[in-house]
């Protein structure tokens, strides 16, 4: 059952990323490029029927964290409590500039939640790329100082960065050059993608100019990824051991690479939800393929006197997570539902939609 609520609970989180993260790409499309009022009204168009619902998402997958591994749950709302009221304002603000723009009719208002908007759906993407990182870095579990733990097995806590600005120092932070590299990676990577749901949802005069951003940005990402994977030998000595026990684990990196060398060719779709597709894939591709290196830790211990938080260590009952799966298959069925109808409703171009008028 453990096995069961951990692809559950990868599984939300990556359908959080891939939906919710066209949206805060859309909104550093809508920061950077977007000068005309009609540019940023398509990009607002083709976002407004869906951020909320995508959002969904990470709330359930924090309720599923709650319940199937509540130890985890313990360590990483404690541990992590500094970024995550980040995240948590950050959220507020996008969603109240989002909605709050349309209210006043005045270019100052307009311009402040305009940023707003803009600002924090970079810094979501910033944010959670460092996020990823520091689960793959892993962290201080139990405080340990001079090789003496001085707090429990389980417990952490991470200022926002340390001294040293390294990821292999005693007392971590959040924020060192290993997780930056992949903060710039989720912010590059989820422009692409929210450029190409722009492009996917809207005729916009700006759809021509977002392929050649595409196409540009995505030379950047490929350096990028090519550079963590060497770096990442320098934090985990045998980061591969995973896909060469187990060799159709490569399944996932195989996948990452068809989204990423795909969107090479944006400038040549026919059909215009093309791209949106590659960079799906590759998102799904790079989340799995961390998820993949890293089993069946969650939270490694970057110390030798407490042991790794994993699947099987960090979860409830045997009996709690059973009885979990029928109220799980009944949410489940709800939620598919509610989808289906939500993107049956608004599918096709978003132009006309007229999202925060008033």
């Amino acid at each position: 059952m453990e096995l069961f609520w951990y692809i559950v609970l990868m599984t939300m989180l990556t359908i959080y990323v891939i939906l919710d993260g066209y949206d805060f790409g859309a909104g550093i499309i809508h920061l950077f490029f977007a000068k005309k009022e009609k540019d940023k009204k398509a990009i607002t168009n083709a976002i407004g029927p869906f951020w909320d619902a995508n959002e969904v998402w990470l709330i359930a997958a924090g309720g599923v964290l709650f319940f199937a591994f509540p130890t985890l749950y313990a360590s990483s709302f404690s541990g992590f409590y500094l970024p995550l009221i980040m995240i948590l304002w950050l959220l507020i603000f996008r969603a109240i500039g989002l909605e709050l723009r349309g209210q006043v009719h005045n270019k100052m208002w307009e311009a402040i939640w305009d940023k707003a908007f803009g600002m924090a759906s970079l810094l979501l993407a910033l944010f959670f790329g460092i996020a990823l990182g520091n689960v793959v870095r892993g962290v201080n579990l139990g405080m340990v100082t001079n090789g003496v733990s001085t707090q429990e097995a389980h417990y952490f806590f991470l200022p926002l960065w340390n001294s040293t600005f390294s990821p292999q120092a005693e007392h971590l932070g959040i924020i060192d050059w290993f997780t930056i590299l992949l903060g710039v990676i989720g912010v590059v990577s989820l422009t692409i993608h929210g450029a190409n749901w722009i492009i996917f949802k809207t005729n916009s005069d700006l759809n021509s100019k977002l392929k050649k951003v595409i196409f540009s940005l995505n030379f950047l990402l490929l350096g990028l990824v090519i550079i963590s994977l060497f770096i990442w030998h320098i934090i985990e000595p045998q980061p591969f051991h995973n896909f060469l026990n187990r060799p159709w684990l490569f399944i996932f990196p195989i996948i990452t690479f068809t989204g990423l060398f795909g969107l090479f060719k944006v400038k040549s779709f026919k059909k215009d939800g093309s791209g949106f597709l590659f960079s799906s894939l590759f998102l799904f591709g790079g989340l799995t393929s961390t998820v993949a290196s890293i089993f069946p830790k969650l939270l490694p211990s970057t110390n030798s006197v407490n042991p790794d938080l994993t699947v099987y260590n960090v979860a409830a009952h045997e009996y709690g997570l059973t009885v979990g799966l029928n109220w799980f298959i009944i949410a489940a069925i709800l939620v598919v539902i509610y989808f289906v109808i939500q993107y049956k409703v608004f599918k096709g171009k978003m132009d006309d939609i007229g999202y925060g008028d008033h």
